[in-house]
């Protein structure tokens, strides 16, 4: 089992090809994961994207989008050790791990909170999602 282990989901009302279109930018990953160097394992289009992951990580990580009712369902899954001075995948204590772990579950929301506030920013509850993939808040 990883040192690291985050899921994550979060319900945009947003279609998913807009939401896509914001992990689809490899100028964008250093300001979400500024310690991560991300390298596309697979770019599943409109489904998402999946990365091996390096830096102060070593490991794997995904963002599904799942098309659900008149929104996305974004996954996020990080699984990932730290990087060893070998730059190989070293162990840290239960107690470091458990730490790790929660500080990225947070920052993992933080993404997700953003892109909604951003992504659904001028709808009103119970109105269908916005439709244009060029709408920036």
């Amino acid at each position: 089992m990883p040192s690291v282990d985050v899921v994550d989901e979060t319900f945009l009302a947003v279609p998913p090809a807009r939401v896509a279109a914001e992990f689809a930018d490899p100028r964008a990953w250093p300001a979400l994961w500024p310690d991560l160097r991300l390298e596309v394992l697979a770019d599943r289009g409109v489904e998402g994207v999946r990365w091996t992951v390096g830096g102060a990580l070593t490991g794997s990580m995904e963002v599904w989008l799942e098309a659900v009712l008149d929104g996305t369902v974004v996954h996020y899954f990080l699984r990932a050790d730290p990087t060893g001075p070998d730059g190989l995948p070293a162990r840290w204590p239960r107690r470091r791990a458990t730490a790790e772990t929660r500080r990225r579950q947070r920052a993992a929301k933080r993404i997700a909170f953003a892109l909604k506030a951003r992504l659904e920013a001028g709808r009103a509850p119970g109105e269908p999602p916005p439709t244009d993939l060029t709408r920036r808040a």
